[in-house]
C-alpha cells in the first residue's frame, strides 16, 4: 500500500532542550505509551528562505501574534526525482499551521526560482503569494537526526508524537537539498532538542513525566536560533573562526 502523505497540518509543537540524562529519562517514561513512528529513525534536511536583510526570521523572533517561514525538506539528500517537500509554515496564537506541496527536487528548484507549476494548486497560490510579497531566496540549510514516537493506537492518541533531535547542523554555501547534508554544529553535542507535536492539550502522564525530570517547555526555532547565534553572533553555535575544525559529516 502507498504512504499516504499529509499536505496540511494544524497543531500544538512545544519543544524543550534536553540534558543526555533528561533525553534518557524521556525514553524510557514513554514506554509503553508510544511506539516507533513508520521510519522510526531518520536525517531531516531543511533550507529556510529568507529576504537578504532576513526580514522574516527577524520577525519571528520577535514572539508576534502570526508569523510565517517558507522552507524546502527532504529526508536524507535528496536526489534528482525524490520528492522534496515545499512548506509554508505559519503559527498564529500558539497553533502550528504548516501547508505544503510534493515535488521532484528537481522540479522544486526550478519551482522556486520562477514560481510556474505544471499543475497549480491552492498552496502552491499561497506559496508564491509569500514569494512575490517578498524577494525571497535560500539562506541557510539546516540538518539533523531524527528519533521519532508516535502514539500506540488504543493506549495513546496516535496523533502524539514525540521528536528527539541530535547533530543539529547548518551550512551557508551548496544551498541545494541534493549538495549533501553535512554541515557545521548548532548546538552542544550532548543537547537532545525534543518537540512534542498534539493537536490539543498533553495527556497527564507525559505532563507528569516532564514536571518529574524537571523539564519545562521553551521557545526555541531551529532557524531562529542559527540567526542569532551564526549571524548576530550571541549564541553558543559555533564561529567563522573554528568551522573548519566542527564539520558534520552524515
Amino acid at each position: 500500500m502507498a504512504e499516504i502523505i499529509q499536505n496540511c497540518f494544524k497543531r500544538y509543537e512545544k519543544k524543550v532542550l534536553l540534558t543526555k540524562a533528561q533525553y534518557e529519562a524521556m525514553r524510557r517514561g514513554i514506554e509503553g505509551h508510544m511506539e516507533p513512528d513508520a521510519h522510526a529513525n531518520y536525517t531531516i534536511c531543511n533550507l529556510y528562505y529568507d529576504t537578504d536583510d532576513w526580514q522574516l526570521i527577524r520577525e519571528s523572533i520577535e514572539k508576534p501574534a502570526y508569523k510565517e517561514k517558507l522552507r524546502v525538506r527532504s529526508y536524507g539528500t535528496a536526489k534528482e526525482m525524490d520528492n522534496v517537500f515545499v512548506e509554508i509554515k505559519k503559527k498564529y496564537d500558539g497553533v502550528v499551521y504548516k501547508r505544503r506541496i510534493v515535488l521532484p527536487a528537481r522540479e522544486a528548484a526550478l519551482y522556486l526560482k520562477s514560481g510556474l507549476l505544471t499543475k497549480p494548486s491552492q498552496i502552491s497560490r499561497e506559496i508564491n503569494w509569500l514569494r512575490n510579497r517578498l524577494p525571497l531566496k535560500p539562506k541557510v540549510f539546516i540538518g539533523y537526526d531524527r528519533e521519532a514516537f508516535a502514539g500506540i493506537k488504543g493506549i495513546e492518541n496516535p496523533e502524539l508524537r514525540v521528536t528527539f533531535d541530535t547533530n543539529l547542523r547548518y551550512r551557508e554555501d551548496r544551498l541545494d537539498l541534493r549538495k549533501g547534508d553535512d554541515g557545521y554544529p548548532l548546538l552542544d553535542s550532548d543537547t537532545v532538542l525534543m518537540e512534542i507535536k498534539i493537536p490539543g492539550a498533553a495527556p497527564l502522564w507525559l505532563a507528569r513525566l516532564l514536571s518529574e525530570n524537571g523539564i519545562h517547555m521553551t521557545s526555541f526555532s531551529k532557524y531562529g536560533t542559527y540567526y542569532q547565534s551564526v549571524v548576530m553572533g550571541h549564541g553558543a553555535a559555533n564561529t567563522k573562526e573554528n568551522q573548519n575544525h566542527v564539520r558534520f559529516y552524515a
